[in-house]
């Protein structure tokens, strides 16, 4: 016998679990997530040091430059899986505040999907 697939509620309106496409969108946010908070410790912990101590300004320049691209991509990203998934409305807030903060986009990525994960299993 088999079980009823798990689902979600969000806005007091419940779903079905995760389809293959918004589990394919959430795994895109998470890579961009990860890219764009690795960019930002590159650019904090070996660009910024080797302009400041080492006089060395071409670090900074390129990976500024890839930082601010994919913190471009990961806020559209964001918006786009937070509408096509139906996250929480925090999402948005939550993932816009962690992109600003190093390590922020990988403590996000966690608790989102902590979250995700107790929203199906609690509405089996």
């Amino acid at each position: 016998m088999s079980q009823a697939p798990p689902t979600l509620k969000y806005d007091d309106k419940p779903i079905t679990s995760m389809t293959k496409s918004q589990s394919a969108i959430l795994k895109n946010l998470t890579i961009m997530g990860y890219l764009e908070g690795t960019s930002f410790l590159l650019l904090l912990g070996v660009a910024m040091p080797l302009k400041y101590l080492m006089g060395i300004p071409e670090g900074v320049k390129y990976i500024g430059m890839a930082h601010g691209i994919l913190f471009i991509t990961y806020i559209v990203i964001l918006m786009g899986a937070t509408i096509k998934i139906k996250m929480p409305i925090w999402a948005i807030p939550a993932g816009v505040l962690g992109s600003l903060l190093p390590f922020g986009p990988f403590i996000f990525d966690h608790v989102l999907k902590k979250r995700l994960s107790k929203r199906a299993t609690s509405h089996e």
